[in-house]
Order: structure tokens, then sequence, then C-alpha cells
């Protein structure tokens, strides 16, 4: 996959919180484009450096919905900056024993194993009660159209792909530019220290596994995110059900995100 200017445009450069971006600007369904200066992603914020948070200050977010549970939350405190104004959203609890990139990392012998691994947490995924209590509420902070919103999770990319992709859907975003969008994980920003980073956690919790199996961990694949829709379609019957019967996104609450996330 190449990286056009426009995927370029879509990150902003930090120094110290890796996979930050703009996931706006998809063309949807019936006319429009999903609006771009709103809508943010990215990984951890404990490393951010004073740079770092100023420009996060300067998007004045309005809501930042950490997928992550407690247990993480205290490992990798995130730092905020002066101006940090935003109402954080969060699930008292864990979202997963460990991240998925990490979970996953368990007996990856390989790299083979590594995807296979991946692709198996991708198709558990939408079924955790914990992940699901979440993203029912970063469908609800978005859907209250108040401002910019940041989502993010430990490396920004498992539950933080699997939250932007529904978010797509449900605007009406194409099936291939949502999967676009959870690729450019793979070629955006400062990819050998997000691997390095990722790599530190991983060894620190299961040894030495091999840079080429921590470079399949720590990236994504289309693989990962056909699982999470096929096991979502298996269990609901297709992903607007999933969406109306498990995260509350039914009519009104799809028609509010259009109002407020959706331009001409």
């Amino acid at each position: 996959m190449t990286t056009s200017n426009d995927d370029m445009n879509r990150a902003l450069p930090m120094d110290g919180v890796h996979n930050f971006r703009d996931y706006g600007g998809y063309a949807v369904s019936g006319g429009g484009r999903v609006r771009r200066g709103v809508l943010f992603r990215s990984g951890q914020h404990c490393d951010a450096t004073d740079a770092d948070l100023a420009a996060i200050d300067a998007l004045d977010l309005r809501h930042v919905i950490d997928m992550r549970g407690n247990s993480e939350r205290e490992k990798y405190p995130c730092r905020r900056g002066a101006d940090f104004g935003a109402e954080l959203v969060f699930y008292d609890g864990e979202t997963a024993a460990l991240a998925p990139h990490v979970e996953a990392a368990q007996g990856a012998l390989n790299q083979t194993i590594a995807h296979e691994k991946m692709e198996q947490l991708y198709r558990n995924l939408p079924f955790r009660a914990p992940l699901i209590a979440i993203l029912r509420d970063y469908f609800a902070a978005l859907a209250q159209g108040q401002g910019a919103s940041l989502v993010h999770c430990l490396a920004g990319k498992d539950r933080t792909g699997m939250a932007v992709a529904l978010l797509h859907h449900s605007l009406g975003v194409h099936p291939d530019d949502a999967m676009d969008d959870f690729l450019l994980t793979n070629t955006v920003g400062n990819m050998d220290a997000r691997i390095a980073a990722g790599a530190e956690t991983i060894r620190a919790k299961w040894g030495g596994i091999d840079d080429a199996t921590i470079r399949v961990l720590m990236g994504v694949d289309p693989r990962y995110l056909e699982a999470a829709r096929k096991a979502v379609e298996t269990e609901h019957g297709s992903i607007d059900a999933f969406l109306s019967d498990m995260l509350g996104v039914d009519d009104a609450r799809r028609g509010a995100l259009r109002l407020h996330l959706v331009e001409a």
C-alpha cells in the first residue's frame, strides 16, 4: 500500500504520541464527506512531549475516549496539556486483560502464528462486554456534536481501529475506504519508533520475540478487520444490526452522527 499526500496530511506529527491522525474526509453514501478536523485517533499519551501536548490542546478537543482499561491507564498515564479541557470517557474496569497486540504475542513463535493469533483476536473483540460498553459511550459522545474528539487505546490500532471502522460504517463510508483508513497504521507516522515502543512492552511480558514477528504484532492486516466484520455478521446478521442492538446506534443516533460529522 502506497501512502498518498492525503494520507500524509491526515497524520499529525508528534514526538511521543504514535499513530495520531485525522480519520475524517471520506465520502459517504448519499453524498457528502466526513468532516475533517473533528475526528482524531492515536495511541497512548504517556510519552507525550510538551510540544505534543501544545499541539493536542490546539485541537480544542471536547471528548477523549480512552479505550484502555484501568490497569493500562495506571501503567501508562496520559500526560495532559495546560489547556486540556476535554471530557474523558473511559470504562471503569478492564477492556482487555492485556492490550490486544500484547495478548496475541503469547505463543507467537513466528510471523505466521502471529497473523493467526491476531486474526482470532479480532474475531473475539466485538463480543467483549467491556469493549461493548466503551463503544456505546464512544458513539454517545460523538452524537452530542460538541466539537472535536479523540479516540485512543495503547497502540491506537486494534480497539481504536475497530471503533473507527464501526463509526465509518454508521456514517456510510465505503468499506474499502474504511479499510484504507484501518491500514494507515502501517504507513503513517514514525513506524520505527512505534514498533520499538511496542517491542519493549511485548518483550517485557513474553521474552525474546524476533523483530519480524514484533512487526506483525504492531501492524494491521486486512484479514483482521475482515475477521471482525464476518464474526459480527455471523452473530447478528449484519453490522447494522450489531450497531443498533449492541451499541445503541439506531436510526435516530445515526442521524445525529451524520448531522454533526458529515458535511456537503
